[in-house]
C-alpha cells in the first residue's frame, strides 16, 4: 500500500510540476492522471502496485466531495444571485450532451451492424 501511495503521489507531483511550468493552463491533477493512465497502459507501472490504494480511494470517494461542497457553500452568495443562469446552463448542457452521446451511439451501432454483415458475407 505504501508503494502504491508513493506511485500515485509521484504522478501527482509530476503533474503539478508540469502544470506549474506551463502556466497552470491544465490542472496538475489532470496531467498526473493522464500520465499514470499512460504509464499503466504502456505497462511502465504494474497495476498490482496501485490496486490496493485505488480500491481504498474508490470505496471512500465521498471524502473527496467535502471540499467541493464547502466551496459551494462559501460561494453561495454568487450562486444565489445567478441561480437562473446556472440552472439554464446546467439543463441546456445536459440536453446537449445527451444528444451528442445518442448521435455517437447511433453511428457506432450502424458501424457495428455493418461490420457484422460484412463478416457474415465472408
Amino acid at each position: 500500500m505504501i508503494r502504491g501511495s508513493f506511485i500515485i503521489l509521484l504522478f501527482l507531483f509530476i503533474g503539478e510540476s508540469i502544470s506549474y511550468f506551463i502556466g497552470n493552463i491544465i490542472p496538475g491533477s489532470v496531467i498526473g492522471m493522464v500520465l499514470i493512465f499512460v504509464s499503466l497502459t504502456l505497462k511502465i507501472v504494474n497495476p498490482e502496485h496501485v490496486r490496493a490504494v485505488t480500491e481504498f480511494l474508490t470505496k471512500n470517494m465521498t471524502i473527496f466531495f467535502v471540499p467541493a461542497s464547502i466551496g459551494i457553500m462559501k460561494s453561495w452568495n454568487i450562486i444565489s444571485a445567478n441561480w437562473f443562469s446556472l440552472t439554464f446552463i446546467c439543463i441546456s448542457t445536459t440536453i446537449l450532451i445527451i444528444m451528442i452521446v445518442a448521435f455517437i451511439q447511433e453511428k457506432a451501432e450502424k458501424l457495428r451492424k455493418k461490420k457484422e454483415i460484412e463478416n457474415q458475407n465472408i
